[in-house]
């Protein structure tokens, strides 16, 4: 069995490029874990990226793609629940950086599969084209991943 890729609609696309960033960032992770590198070189860029990018990334789906849905809509308690999980994942101080990073990427992966798989399909199938253009209109590319230790080399 082939895995035919999701259709995205283009209102949607400039956040799954976004999903697929933080995949690669989980990536890093991932590698420096691997290698052995030291926890808190790969802690130091996991918080960078957490600060400059996911947290408003985050915001942006609250803002903009969860109003498209009824609060009461389990999709929609599901995102703002893995939302909190994950930055609580973040801010939590923790003598286990290993352990630590681990959760975080195993919580964001999960969750863009979430988002991917069954959120936006939601959106896709239920959206009226007007609130996805209204959607569209308000994302704004902005990430420039320019973290100089690039321990997953």
């Amino acid at each position: 069995m082939s895995k035919v890729p999701l259709k995205r609609h283009i209102a949607l696309q400039a956040v799954s490029r976004e999903h697929h960033h933080t995949l690669l960032f989980c990536w890093k992770i991932r590698e420096g874990l691997r290698k052995e590198i030291a926890t808190k070189r790969i802690k130091l860029y996991a918080d960078w990226f957490w600060t400059n990018y996911l947290q408003a990334h985050f915001e942006h789906e609250e803002q903009y793609i969860l109003p498209l849905l009824d609060e009461k809509n389990p999709l929609y308690q599901q995102t703002i629940n893995e939302h909190n999980t994950i930055q609580d994942l973040f801010l939590t101080n923790t003598n286990d950086l290993k352990e630590s990073l681990a959760q975080i990427d195993t919580a964001i992966v999960a969750h863009i599969r979430f988002e991917e798989r069954k959120l936006f399909a939601f959106i896709q199938e239920h959206a009226n084209e007007e609130d996805l253009q209204s959607l569209a209109a308000n994302h704004h590319d902005a990430i420039i991943d320019n973290w100089e230790d690039e321990f997953w080399r």
